[in-house]
């Protein structure tokens, strides 16, 4: 059995310590592709000597939407930064009116400058979205996500903004909120989704899956997202993985 994390911020510091243990742990349960996400460009550098130094491994450019910066990033900088060969995507970036450390205008103009980056180098632009679904769905709409293709990151919304999305040919991720117990309403959101347009993810330090929710997520722990889809899709496990990594596969154009 082969799985792919689709969104994981294996650079970051919490990983310093012990990052080769965690690919080993990573290959022992099966985990053999991820993608290293980016929430701002300073660490593109770092990302690259990650990438270079591994095999299976693919990062993206971007800026998270609510990362506060000095400077901006424009259309022309995203585009150059991701000319690497092992650069699959644009983002994270999106729309997030939880935190709300960015105000609102601020978060589109950034938004916007991520989609249209993605168009012009045909690579998917990685969506975050929370507690900001209505200004998220009309931004990617307003800027033809169809046209470079999308993944809507960490899915925490409900059907109906699963629906507009995937009307857009956008794919949907699930990560370890949807085994959180009060968290049925995305677990019927994951049941429903088409075979063709779900992708797993870890999210990875952040948002732990039970049984180990509370602690440092790693890759490794995409395993038990992938037996909560098996689960309420009635399928195997095997069967998950196979399908999230053909999709993965098919979105990052790998």
């Amino acid at each position: 059995m082969q799985l792919f994390d689709t969104h994981c911020h294996i650079d970051f510091p919490h990983f310093d310590e012990d990052r080769s243990d965690v690919f080993l742990r990573m290959a022992e349960a099966g985990v053999s592709k991820i993608v290293a996400v980016a929430v701002e460009v300073e660490q593109t550098p770092r990302l690259i000597d990650l990438v270079e130094s591994r095999d299976n491994v693919w990062f993206s450019v971007g800026v998270h939407p609510n990362h506060e910066v000095d400077n901006e990033p424009s259309v022309e900088q995203l585009v150059e930064l991701s000319k690497h060969e092992k650069c699959v995507a644009i983002g994270e970036t999106g729309m997030d009116f939880f935190r709300d450390a960015l105000p609102a205008d601020i978060q589109e103009t950034r938004f916007r400058t991520h989609l249209q980056a993605a168009h012009i180098v045909n690579k998917p632009v990685i969506v975050h979205m929370r507690d900001a679904d209505e200004a998220t769905l009309r931004i990617l709409k307003d800027e033809d996500v169809a046209g470079c293709g999308g993944i809507m990151h960490c899915f925490s919304s409900g059907w109906f903004a699963a629906k507009q999305a995937l009307d857009m040919g956008m794919s949907i991720s699930f990560s370890g909120n949807v085994t959180f117990k009060n968290n049925q309403t995305l677990r019927d959101v994951a049941a429903q989704v088409p075979e063709d347009m779900f992708l797993i993810e870890t999210d990875s330090p952040y948002l732990a899956p039970v049984p180990k929710r509370g602690k440092r997520n790693e890759p490794t722990y995409v395993q038990h997202v992938a037996e909560c889809l098996a689960k309420v899709r009635n399928v195997s496990v095997e069967h998950i993985a196979e399908v999230s990594t053909a999709n993965a596969l098919k979105r990052f154009g790998l």
